[in-house]
């Protein structure tokens, strides 16, 4: 077992490190890569756009932390980043679905949200029993003891190490201009995100929900069916948008 020294006010750091370093983040890859990409989904949005992710991503992050916390043994409100990724993609679908926008507009955060997961999983780690995000006991030989002389799986870095990775191969991806980074690389995020998560959920004591299943769960199975259902239909539009650019007509060559 791990001793790990840790501090409730060592949070707080991380989340301006994770907050400063997605910002960062977002330009550098703005500028290296998705500028025509970006500029291309501006045409289509307005200032509502940002209003709704909002409207949606706060009551998202509140609603679903405190539904898990208010249920464990001292309930509390909290927060989820989990339920403020699917808040806000429920608030800018719905935006889209007025406008009538069609395709992913969520390009320009994949790597903000990743890194900022990866940096802000460190705090929570670091932050110790008081977050409220540790793991199950467990007797494997990297368990680590949080304070209480317990030995934990150490899901913070679980899924820390899940996301670096995914942004070690998205990055990769927009490298090589791959089309699935660069047109649908927010729908690939959302689908791996949810993916791991829903597997670190089950080495965390969370009161269950239905059957073995906690309430980050069934939000884990939300974005990796979102992200599989709209990956599938931008693939379609894309195909649909080739084959009519190869169907017209040119007038035949006369030989003089």
């Amino acid at each position: 077992m791990i001793h790990v020294a840790t501090a409730p006010s060592a949070h707080l750091p991380f989340d301006l490190l994770a907050w400063g370093a997605g910002i960062a983040s977002t330009v550098a890859i703005y500028r290296w890569r998705l500028h025509d990409v970006a500029r291309s989904v501006a045409t289509k949005v307005d200032g509502g756009y940002f209003l709704f992710l909002a409207l949606g991503a706060i009551p998202g992050a509140w609603l679903a932390g405190s539904f898990n916390s208010l249920r464990e043994h001292a309930p509390v409100l909290s927060h989820s980043v989990a339920g403020a990724l699917a808040g806000a993609i429920l608030g800018v679908e719905i935006y889209k679905a007025l406008r009538g926008v069609k395709g992913s507009t969520g390009g320009v955060f994949v790597g903000s949200f990743s890194l900022g997961v990866v940096i802000g999983r460190l705090g929570c780690f670091f932050a110790g029993l008081p977050d409220d995000t540790f793991g199950a006991p467990t007797r494997l030989p990297w368990a680590v003891d949080l304070g209480d002389g317990v030995g934990r799986h150490p899901v913070q870095l679980y899924e820390s190490a899940s996301m670096a990775l995914f942004l070690a191969v998205y990055l990769l991806g927009l490298a090589r201009r791959q089309p699935w980074a660069m047109r649908r690389g927010f729908y690939v995020m959302c689908g791996w995100y949810g993916l791991q998560r829903f597997s670190w959920e089950f080495l965390k004591p969370y009161p269950r929900l239905i059957g073995p299943f906690n309430v980050f769960h069934l939000l884990c199975l939300g974005l990796v069916v979102y992200g599989w259902v709209y990956y599938r239909a931008d693939r379609r539009r894309e195909r649909v948008a080739q084959g009519r650019a190869l169907s017209i007509p040119r007038p035949d060559h006369q030989p003089l």
